[in-house]
């Protein structure tokens, strides 16, 4: 069995959080543009994922990288990586 078999593929989005209120546990909001199919404008589609942060280091308004884990809860099943840019207070 090679290492490259065993490797898993973690996917990894950027969002903005939206709640911090649980603990260990942020909502994360994944914004997304696509083109319509017929009149070629651009939408903004949006996803609301919820993620484990075990320092509970991330605060509303954060900019963060959620990284794809094992289901933890009912509802998680991503984790935090990074804050790339904390909120301006």
């Amino acid at each position: 069995m090679s290492e490259t078999e065993n490797t898993k593929v973690e996917r990894a989005v950027v969002g903005r959080v939206v709640s911090d209120k649980g603990d260990k546990s942020i909502t994360v909001l994944v914004e997304r543009k696509l083109k319509h199919p017929l009149y070629g404008k651009y939408i903004r589609r949006s996803t609301k994922v919820h993620a484990h942060d075990e320092d509970n280091s991330a605060k509303a308004g954060d900019t963060v990288k959620v990284v794809s884990c094992r289901p933890i809860s009912k509802l998680k099943c991503w984790r935090l990586a990074e804050v790339l840019e904390a909120a301006a207070v």
